[in-house]
């Protein structure tokens, strides 16, 4: 039992018992007085004390959620619990009771009466939650990537399901989303209309392939709720937290689906280039079948955005003063509006000699080019480590590296890019393409997936290319100093890609590549 001071109230719980609870809990260590705070949502009060957090979950009744018992709410807090015990082991502890004595005081998991239930959780720095980071600096790529690799590691303990029910909450979500903004009387109707049908469009263009990934194993109990504000950065490694326990067929979806709620609200906090980085790697760690798949993102991306839109305009309604809310919840509406109308695709080619730069370009650009979430990356390197069944670090023979082989590896960088652009979404190619047999078929291959094409061919002298090559540490590449040397050498100069002098700063690099680029293929 947790031991702290009990105070006296009335013996009778009946209306107002929760507020009374909450008053107890405020005078046991967890209000203001005593460092502590408490955080009200729509469906829970969370009270952070010392160490230890207290969620308890209000006695209501929404569309989708009931907690108006003593009973339905200990289920979901032991719900709570069970579901995210894999994600964040460290944070959550138990359920625990509180509890009245026989003289009307309450007690932290007393042996008296359960008059109310809380999940107990270890408190950690409310300011490390990814929104709060988000709001005030770039995510910075160690910390994407990690991120990636937990979601992927809780996708990939999820329990497969029966995709019927998730196929037919889609419209059913969609039309949710509409009714709440046509009850927002600032919200142009032209524009919730527009979102409503480009919705529905999107819905029937990709019906089909999200009922072959409910076949294929791809509808799992998921997280369900993987906002920013819901991935917290603890010790230094982000753990994945308050996982949807009310109503299991809400976690139930689709994986992308769950992953575009953290790509979206990376977007929405103005960080685009850690959204990218978070969908490539988490790419790279999935199943290949994914790579058929992404034409569902516009309606994934679209519809988390609206959902928090939702959310938020709902919230601006309970709180005394909801205009911040309120201009929060109008940026994920437009965000909405912007994610399900895509811009076309591109397929980009970074080219050049070893150290000239082009997988740090790659990268950089990746996450400013559009459509949402950015270019899906291949690189030639991590392609050629793949077709030997080696980790990207292992260093191969130069015999991997002869004619052959290599025409291998830049197949399959077409037959990758073919498969992504034909699903609305960008790409980037990072090779050498020293060969003119090796760019040729690029650009047609953008043009038979409606695609607009640039290649990028980086140049630097040969002194900043080993300096480069030198400093390189766990790297996919195995190119060497003597690499480097002979492609000085055997450079054709006639190469009809744009020039690019990549010599300085990544950044001056990247500034560079861009202006080479079609405008409306950046964000």
């Amino acid at each position: 039992m947790t031991s702290l001071k009990p105070i006296n109230i009335a013996a009778d719980f009946g209306s107002g018992l929760q507020e009374r609870v909450f008053e107890f809990l405020e005078s046991a260590g967890f209000g203001p007085a005593k460092g502590g705070k408490r955080i009200d949502t729509h469906a829970s009060v969370v009270f952070l004390g010392g160490d230890c957090v207290l969620k308890i979950k209000r006695a209501v009744r929404l569309p989708f959620l009931d907690y108006s018992t003593l009973e339905k709410r200990k289920c979901a807090c032991a719900e709570e619990l069970k579901v995210n015990a894999a994600n964040a082991p460290e944070l959550y502890r138990r359920v625990v009771a509180i509890t009245r004595t026989d003289n009307g005081s309450l007690e932290i998991g007393g042996s008296g009466t359960p008059v109310e239930w809380a999940v107990e959780m270890a408190r950690f720095d409310e300011e490390q939650t990814l929104d709060r980071i988000a709001e005030v600096q770039p995510i910075r790529r160690s910390l994407a990537t990690a991120v990636a690799k937990k979601i992927l590691q809780s996708h990939q303990r999820a329990p497969r399901e029966n995709g019927e029910t998730w196929l037919a909450s889609i419209p059913v979500i969609i039309d949710r989303n509409t009714a709440k903004f046509r009850s927002v009387r600032e919200l142009e109707t032209a524009a919730i209309n527009q979102l409503h049908s480009r919705s529905q469009d999107r819905l029937s263009q990709v019906q089909a392939l999200l009922a072959r990934r409910a076949g294929q194993g791809f509808v799992r109990h998921c997280h369900g709720d993987l906002h920013l504000a819901n991935i917290a950065l603890v010790n230094d490694k982000p753990l994945l937290f308050d996982a949807i326990e009310f109503d299991p067929g809400i976690a139930t979806t689709d994986v992308l689906y769950d992953l575009a709620f953290t790509l979206m609200d990376l977007i929405h906090f103005n960080n685009g280039p850690a959204s990218n980085l978070v969908f490539n790697h988490y790419l790279s760690g999935a199943s290949n079948e994914n790579l058929d798949a992404l034409a569902v993102l516009p309606l994934f991306l679209s519809m988390r955005a609206a959902i928090r839109a939702h959310v938020s305009f709902t919230k601006s309604e309970q709180v005394t003063d909801g205009k911040v809310v309120w201009h929060q919840a109008r940026r994920y509406f437009d965000l909405a509006g912007r994610l399900i109308a895509p811009k076309p695709p591109m397929l980009i080619a970074t080219g050049g000699s070893s150290g000239t730069g082009k997988s740090v370009l790659a990268r950089a650009l990746a996450g400013v080019v559009e459509p949402a979430p950015g270019a899906v990356v291949f690189r030639s390197d991590v392609v050629r480590k793949h077709l030997f069944g080696v980790s990207e670090t292992t260093r191969l023979a130069e015999g991997a590296y002869q004619g052959a082989i290599s025409q291998r590896v830049y197949d399959s960088l077409a037959t990758m890019a073919g498969r992504v652009l034909a699903q609305g979404c960008s790409v980037i190619l990072d090779a050498a393409y020293l060969q003119e047999f090796q760019r040729a078929g690029l650009p047609d291959l953008a043009q038979r997936h409606h695609a607009a094409f640039a290649g990028l061919f980086l140049t630097a002298d040969l002194a900043t290319r080993l300096s480069r090559i030198k400093r390189r540490e766990h790297d996919a590449s195995d190119a060497t100093l003597e690499v480097a040397m002979r492609q000085e050498d055997a450079l054709c100069r006639a190469v009809n890609w744009h020039s690019i002098d990549a010599s300085g700063t990544p950044e001056d690099t990247l500034q560079r590549s861009i202006a080479c680029l079609p405008a409306p293929a950046v964000a």
